[in-house]
């Protein structure tokens, strides 16, 4: 199927082609026609799966169809509401890009910056609004948003939402929009309490369910790298020592853990920046800047930034820690091997993380194939429920001696 088959209007049409784009993605090719519709939707579908595009291209278009508003008004038609502020800002830019042909305005609102000029482009006036939920409800009780005119909810990363503790802002928002409007419901799991949010929001909706969050894309090399923790710094410094990585996003736990990696690859020469909730918006802004410009080789980040970072043929992924939530690992990968690209993942493990691999292998249903083809490989021992398993063997003695020892960080690299 192509996106001409969708009865997509001509300059939304142009748009989506001047990006590049042709075909649909799955969730996009069902979930376009019954948002046409002016159906409620309800989307189970994980980052990467051109979620983003499946609600913004519709939305448009129905936006673009001619609407009787008092003169003076500038009401806000359409609400998106998002966890993060890296992600309201890339689905803002989305909008930019596939409403490019249009005269609707889109504006996008988030917290950790000065109000000013959000407000005073609210003062202007928008169709589209974006935004997070403590700014947007700091934004309503100054008497800034009004959202009774709102004819399109999309509440994106509902779960996300829960595991960030939003879920109140967000039922705090719901009770300010009008009864009638199209809800647009996208999760990548469905736990208890956001299906009941769901059921609550929804009005006999249509459920569009693509690559749930338990698989991982094939399109996506995967590997496990059996570890000491204190031989982390040095087995990273020895896979970036391949000129071929032009560019990798690593993941750490901590915002502490994150500008410590930073800090350990700079004095190597390895240009990196960290992005994490401690950074103001405008260095997160500037670092993921850097970062897909290319004129940052490593960005390293927290699971903030799991969800919303997407930059173009993003070749590796590295998880430095692995998350203890095995959800995030699919998350955090799927930053890689996008829109049909091969990818790579590597993952460290020492042996406290043992558990967090054994979770992360039951959800994704296969073992991650152990790569002992570094200096720094360790014998280890993954449990199951059945007893251990022993899922590696230890590298030949004369790969051993080269086990650094903690003073010896960063040797590989500091002699090249």
């Amino acid at each position: 199927m192509l996106f001409k088959d969708l009865e997509i209007i001509k300059p939304i049409l142009d748009a989506v082609h001047s990006e590049g784009y042709t075909s649909p993605t799955p969730i996009q090719e069902k979930a376009i026609p019954h948002i046409l519709s002016g159906k409620d939707l309800l989307g189970c579908a994980q980052t990467g799966t051109g979620k983003t595009a499946a609600f913004a291209i519709p939305i448009l278009q129905l936006l673009s169809k001619p609407y009787a508003q008092t003169p003076g008004e500038q009401n806000i038609r359409a609400l998106i509401l998002t966890p993060t502020r890296e992600l309201a800002i890339q689905i803002e830019e989305s909008f930019k890009a596939y409403g490019k042909n249009l005269r609707l305005k889109h504006l996008v609102v988030f917290g950790g910056v000065s109000q000013v000029p959000q407000t005073n482009a609210l003062h202007r006036g928008t169709d589209i609004l974006v935004a997070t939920p403590g700014r947007l409800l700091d934004l309503m009780s100054q008497g800034y948003i009004n959202l009774n005119k709102i004819e399109l909810f999309v509440l994106d990363e509902a779960d996300r939402m829960l595991d960030m503790g939003f879920v109140h802002d967000v039922k705090k928002v719901i009770t300010k929009l009008p009864q009638k409007r199209q809800t647009l419901f996208f999760s990548a799991t469905m736990p208890n309490e956001i299906q009941s949010l769901a059921n609550a929001i929804l009005n006999n909706p249509i459920k569009v369910e693509v690559t749930p969050v338990s698989s991982t894309a094939d399109t996506i090399n995967q590997l496990i790298y059996f570890v000491d923790k204190d031989n982390k710094k040095s087995l990273l410094s020895f896979i970036l020592a391949d000129k071929t990585i032009q560019s990798a996003l690593v993941f750490t736990r901590t915002k502490h853990g994150a500008d410590k990696v930073v800090k350990d690859l700079l004095k190597i020469g390895v240009k990196s920046e960290a992005i994490h909730g401690n950074k103001s918006q405008n260095a997160r802004q500037r670092a993921l800047s850097n970062f897909k410009d290319r004129t940052t080789r490593v960005l390293v980040a927290t699971d903030i930034a799991a969800r919303g970072i997407d930059v173009d043929e993003l070749s590796h992924v590295i998880n430095y820690e692995l998350p203890n939530v095995p959800e995030t690992y699919v998350h955090r990968i799927g930053r890689t091997g996008r829109a049909g690209l091969n990818g790579v993942a590597f993952s460290f493990c020492e042996h406290e993380e043992l558990p967090y691999l054994k979770d992360i292998q039951k959800l994704i249903g296969k073992e991650i194939k152990v790569n002992q083809d570094h200096p720094y490989h360790t014998h280890m021992v993954v449990p199951t429920k059945g007893g251990a398993i022993i899922k590696n063997h230890s590298k030949p003695n004369n790969q051993q001696k080269f086990k650094p020892k903690k003073k010896e960080y960063f040797s590989r690299q500091k002699s090249n």
